[in-house]
């Protein structure tokens, strides 16, 4: 607890600023703004204080609610289990008797219009998620803050932060600036939710963009670091290349709501790791220093940039709007996520920041792994996406089998985006790719405005993505991509798809005989996260983690006894956990891992078609203006 004097100078600066944030005038017609007074009174204990005001209200009960989602995720977090003494009074300063319905709420009755909520929350993880705070800076997920009420998510909000005394804070956000540097407002709770603050002393780097309708915007960055002046410079310039790459593809920027887009980064060895997306701005974190390591940054970097047409704009109609008590399922992660991430390491060869061979070797051999993965037996590309609410940093006690069963939406759509834009290229020679597809998506779902900040107007969905495929290419194509590849689970054929790129796909261990575990030399079987992968000739056998095999056809068990080659067969006797013992028949198989390598690598000779090929694809774009 504060001293009594510091406790009443801390409520006297929370009043003032609430008194301040007050309209000039407020007519009885026009309901009163949501507003929030946020301080840090011990910053070093990782908690804020928030007053939170709620005027102009029925003579109901206000249900006041924590999140229990966050815009971006996709499971649940429980934002409530960090909230704690907990207050509130009615306008004349009366204490209200409180109820909790359920652990995400509280009940207020017997108000006069106007409640009062106070409580502190504490937090003490830097990610895109979650709130983090101490004493070199305050890092909000608002959701993961701030208290709402249910019925008035489309008043204004008025919102005042107050900077630790000595600290040499500023703020970094998207919420709407005011002439006083420590208030914002929102114009509603979807845009409140979807805006992350970070107050801290943080190095600013800014460049401008231009729109081909001549409309400047702000580029800007906040960096919360501990290297050089020289490597926030770096990494602005190369963020730089990335932006202005993205939008070519598109043709344009989004219009942000502010003018202003901003990159939120926190880049402390004591820190997380993490980015999210938002509306006109992104949280990038790393658990490392910038020093001599902003290239390092760079992918997340360009992923969250993305976002600002896909997902943020380009928007599913299964989160539209974003509903902060449930998890938000979707089937069109694949595209939001998944297309994503294939962008924003492509933007990288594209910007100059990773040679192009590089990246297609990468880009080819994320895909493969997905390609040769048992989990396509169970789920598609759709159904993938449906598990995010149980995957997206999710937290449960028992164990899964995830491992052979689950590829997460970002892999698997990066690997559907590889095939979908090899696949467009080829059947139009060059004409057609997977950025038209995304400017159809942009015209069609993300432009058209009309709809209040922080929600979209024309969100997508399955068969509008779809249609759009087949508008950029033809009817058929669209139906049996979609049927076979994203709501189907058909491996596309990434072999034929990456031949006129001048890649090679090989297996990787040819002729070498495969189980699909390892088996130390005392014959303890062990597999990747303690389960035999599905399909596998060791699960095919009936071999488990943790078994020990005694003896090999007979014989007692020595690791030359497994020196063998596909299709070889064997018996083995094996003790199991607990004792029991089994004989099992394995047969070897060949290990289906797959290599994608440069024809020139291979041995063959790299043609003129080729070279082209690559350059088209991984080449840099120029910013044109393109018709719907």
């Amino acid at each position: 607890m504060l001293p009594r004097r510091v406790r009443s100078l801390h409520c006297a600066a929370i009043a003032a600023l609430l008194l301040a944030a007050l309209p000039a005038a407020q007519t009885a017609s026009t309901p009163p703004p949501v507003r929030y007074a946020v301080s840090f009174p011990a910053p070093h204990h990782h908690y804020a204080e928030v007053e939170a005001t709620f005027a102009g209200i029925p003579a109901r009960t206000l249900e006041i609610r924590m999140s229990r989602s966050s815009p971006g995720r996709y499971a649940l977090h429980e934002f409530a289990k960090n909230v704690f003494d907990v207050h509130a009074a009615d306008g004349a300063g009366r204490p209200l008797a409180i109820a909790r319905p359920d652990p995400h709420g509280w009940d207020v009755d017997g108000h006069d219009g106007t409640v009062q909520f106070r409580y502190k929350v504490f937090g003490n993880r830097v990610d895109g998620t979650y709130l983090a705070i101490d004493a070199s800076h305050a890092h909000m997920n608002m959701p993961a803050t701030l208290v709402w009420a249910r019925g008035l998510e489309m008043r204004p909000v008025q919102i005042a932060f107050v900077s630790p005394e000595g600290l040499s804070w500023k703020a970094a956000t998207q919420l709407f600036p005011t002439s006083d540097p420590w208030r914002f407002t929102a114009p509603n709770l979807q845009y409140l939710m979807d805006s992350p603050t970070e107050l801290s002393d943080h190095a600013v780097r800014t460049f401008p963009v231009r729109n081909p309708d001549g409309r400047e915007l702000l580029i800007r960055l906040a960096v919360h670091h501990d290297a050089t002046e020289a490597d926030v410079d770096e990494l602005a310039t190369s963020t730089e290349q990335i932006v202005r790459e993205q939008a070519a593809i598109f043709g344009e920027y989004p219009e942000f709501e502010t003018g202003t887009y901003t990159f939120i980064a926190d880049y402390l060895p004591w820190g997380g790791s993490d980015g999210m997306e938002h509306r006109n701005s992104t949280i990038v974190a790393q658990a490392s220093s910038l020093r001599g390591n902003a290239q390092g940054m760079l992918g997340t970097i360009s992923h969250e940039f993305f976002h600002a047409w896909n997902v943020e704009r380009i928007r599913p109609a299964s989160l539209e709007p974003f509903d902060f008590e449930r998890a938000n399922m979707s089937g069109n992660l694949w595209l939001a996520e998944g297309v994503t991430d294939y962008y924003g390491d492509l933007t990288l060869a594209r910007a100059g920041l990773v040679p192009g061979v590089q990246m297609m070797v990468n880009l080819a051999t994320s895909a493969l792994a997905v390609a040769t993965s048992p989990a396509h037996r169970f789920r598609s590309a759709v159904e993938m996406s449906h598990h995010a609410s149980f995957t997206d940093a999710a937290r449960w006690n028992d164990p899964t089998n995830f491992s052979y069963s689950f590829i997460s939406y970002y892999a698997f759509g990066a690997a559907l985006a590889l095939a979908l834009d090899l696949e467009l290229r080829q059947r139009s020679q060059g004409r057609t790719s997977l950025d038209d597809y995304m400017r159809a998506l942009w015209h069609a779902h993300g432009k058209p405005g009309g709809s209040p900040p922080g929600l979209v107007m024309r969100p997508y969905t399955h068969e509008d993505a779809q249609r759009l495929l087949a508008d950029v290419s033809d009817v058929a194509f669209a139906r049996d991509f979609f049927d076979r590849h994203v709501q189907g689970r058909q491996v596309p054929d990434y072999a034929r798809l990456l031949e006129p790129a001048g890649m090679v796909v090989r297996k990787r261990r040819a002729g070498a005989a495969w189980t699909g575990v390892t088996v130390d030399a005392a014959g303890r079987v062990t597999a990747p996260q303690g389960l035999v992968a599905w399909g596998s000739p060791a699960f095919d056998a009936g071999l488990s983690h943790g078994d020990v095999i005694l003896t090999v056809a007979g014989r007692p068990y020595s690791s030359d006894a497994l020196r063998r080659k596909p299709r070889d067969r064997v018996t083995l006797d094996v003790r199991r956990v607990g004792g029991a013992t089994a004989s099992l028949n394995l047969e070897f198989g060949e290990d289906p891992q797959l290599d994608a390598v440069p024809i020139e690598q291979a041995g063959g000779r790299l043609t003129a078609a080729q070279k082209a090929f690559r350059e088209a694809w991984l080449g840099p774009r120029v910013m044109v203006q393109r018709a719907p």
